[in-house]
């Protein structure tokens, strides 16, 4: 049986005011072509599918139409897939009848409409292509405290003595999260057959995996940041991740894998490898697992490559060269300029020296000289009550460039102070 794991779609993002329906929209056309060509009996969507819980008519539509086209093009695929910690568990749930109607299951959520944990629902049986069960998927969505109750998860743990009388909201997160994983599976392994794999799908952030700060939703529970590994038992023959936009495997397992984002979500994500993750089901076990790498339709470019000053910044920008394409289709561009000083028009003459040139700016990233030993002391609570706005004004200018404000800048800043006359 060959399953292909995806996840992080992010559908309805906007890239720095920018647009992504043209990106999304060549990625599910590759996704489909994929799957067609990999003769794929399942597909694994571990979250994220949208980048805001209330997307646009557009996004949805987006879905709607690659899992009408998927499911046209091989009506026997399995689709499987859950709520990531920005999806709407509901809205994902609302066309429920319809999708189950076309084999598409969908799990926004950890429980059914009357509050009780819904743990049939969450072991989705795999069918291959002889439509002969092959494997069962515990299909868990992004879980919050309120989804994990003690009195459905803890008993077991203290008929055995594992739960500790005294623990932290995370430590007791992490162990109801590994409790309904280890009910879900004890449950499926008494519904197997011989030869009939188990495996995981979820969104979650383990502990070992690569964080990208500037796009990803941090995920807090108790002031623990990550899941250890072990929530997932050895048993299982494949664990299907989603929320960590680079795609990698934790603690070394090839098993235990983010499949990551299918293209960059911010621009410390230039260089991430993206990819879709194939997975052979040998038996109870899984077999080769391979990453099918996806192709970047949109390109994000750098100029110059490190910070430069304004001068040399803008010399490189009036020599760009590149082809011309469609506005959707121009690459983004992230200027980066190394400033002494502020440089209040900085906006307008990086925009003058880019003028008629096909790409888009995204993000000026300007970089100030580090200055240590400035003499400037760490504020303190107090200290922000007795200063004025402009006190406040002059340490920020003395931190950022180790030197006093000018008369004229700080003439300017008084200027703003002052309340509009009728």
């Amino acid at each position: 049986m060959r399953l292909l794991h995806t996840s992080d779609w992010h559908l309805g993002q906007t890239f720095h005011g920018f647009e992504r329906a043209y990106e999304h929209e060549r990625f599910l056309g590759w996704l489909l072509d994929t799957l067609e060509a990999e003769r794929a009996d399942a597909l694994l969507v571990a979250g994220d599918v949208f980048d805001h819980a209330n997307p646009s008519a557009a996004a949805q539509h987006l879905l709607y139409r690659f899992l009408s086209e998927a499911k046209r093009r091989l009506p026997r695929l399995d689709i499987v897939l859950i709520a990531g910690n920005h999806d709407s568990p509901g809205r994902l749930e609302a066309p429920l009848p319809l999708l189950n109607a076309f084999g598409v299951r969908v799990v926004g959520q950890a429980r059914s409409a009357d509050g009780a944990l819904d743990v049939d629902r969450l072991r989705v049986p795999l069918r291959d292509r002889r439509d002969r069960i092959a494997a069962w998927c515990l299909a868990v969505p992004f879980l919050r405290p309120s989804d994990l109750s003690a009195a459905e998860l803890d008993q077991g743990d203290e008929d055995r003595g594992q739960g500790p009388p005294a623990e932290s909201m995370g430590d007791a997160y992490a162990r109801r999260v590994a409790g309904l994983y280890r009910r879900l599976l004890a449950g499926a392994m008494e519904r197997r057959e011989h030869g009939q794999a188990i495996i995981a799908l979820g969104h979650c952030h383990l502990a070992g995996g690569t964080v990208s700060l500037a796009s990803e939703r941090r995920i807090v529970v108790g002031g623990s940041e990550a899941l250890p590994a072990t929530v997932f038992d050895p048993a299982l023959a494949y664990v299907a991740l989603g929320h960590l936009h680079r795609a990698q495997c934790i603690a070394g397992d090839e098993r235990l894998r983010y499949a990551g984002s299918p293209m960059p979500l911010s621009f410390r994500e230039i260089d991430y490898p993206h990819q879709i993750v194939r997975i052979e089901l040998d038996g109870e076990r899984a077999g080769a697992i391979e990453a099918i790498p996806v192709p970047r339709f949109v390109a994000l470019e750098r100029v110059p490559e490190r910070p430069q000053p304004l001068t040399e910044v803008l010399a490189a920008l009036a020599a760009l060269e590149r082809p011309a394409a469609a506005a959707d289709q121009q690459p983004y561009l992230e200027v980066q300029v190394q400033l002494e000083a502020p440089e209040p028009g900085l906006r307008g003459r990086i925009e003058a020296a880019l003028a008629g040139k096909p790409v888009r700016l995204a993000r000026i990233d300007v970089q100030r000289p580090t200055r240590p030993g400035n003499g400037t002391a760490p504020l303190s609570l107090e200290d922000l009550g007795q200063l004025r706005p402009e006190d406040v004004f002059r340490q920020l200018y003395r931190e950022h460039y180790g030197d006093e404000a000018p008369a004229p800048l700080l003439a300017a800043f008084a200027e703003l102070l002052q309340p509009e006359t009728p």
